[in-house]
């Protein structure tokens, strides 16, 4: 693979990466702001994909490992509650036991994991559907536009 491609790849990987992990983070607090985060990250998506000039099947290819990784984050966002009431749990106990504790960790970071394969996923399947003037198309694109969705 190419430098430049792989620098690409890796630039798309980010903007997936932060995205997805904006939507997780909004997400995990409630209320609508994952709703809103969700058709930002859509929208960017979107804005990318038209700068890229992709085909409609291109188009369906990559909304649905989207969806999947949307679903995958929604998931994770609703189990995310049980999660902190466990260590709540944990936390309230006249004693702390260290496996119980290290347990607690462990689920945590499978789940991470298994959100990081998600969007790993997703952001491979996108890249098998683009040619490599599109995929050159939407690194520039997530050049030029990283920063502004950071703050």
């Amino acid at each position: 693979m190419k430098r430049r491609t792989m620098f690409g790849l890796m630039a798309a990987g980010a903007l997936g990466l932060v995205a997805a992990g904006g939507a997780a983070a909004y997400g995990a607090h409630g209320g609508g702001r994952h709703s809103i985060m969700k058709r930002m990250v859509a929208a960017a998506i979107d804005d990318a994909l038209g700068e890229a000039k992709v085909t409609a099947d291109q188009r369906t290819a990559i909304y649905t490992a989207r969806d999947r990784a949307f679903a995958a984050l929604e998931q994770a966002r609703t189990s995310r509650r049980a999660h902190v009431e466990e260590g709540l749990r944990l936390f309230e106990a006249d004693q702390v036991d260290p496996a119980q504790v290290e347990a607690f960790h462990r689920q945590g970071d499978e789940e991470r994991q298994r959100m990081r394969e998600v969007i790993h996923q997703a952001i491979v399947e996108a890249h098998d559907v683009l040619t490599p003037v599109q995929r050159r198309a939407i690194a520039d694109y997530v050049r030029a536009h990283r920063l502004s969705h950071m703050h």
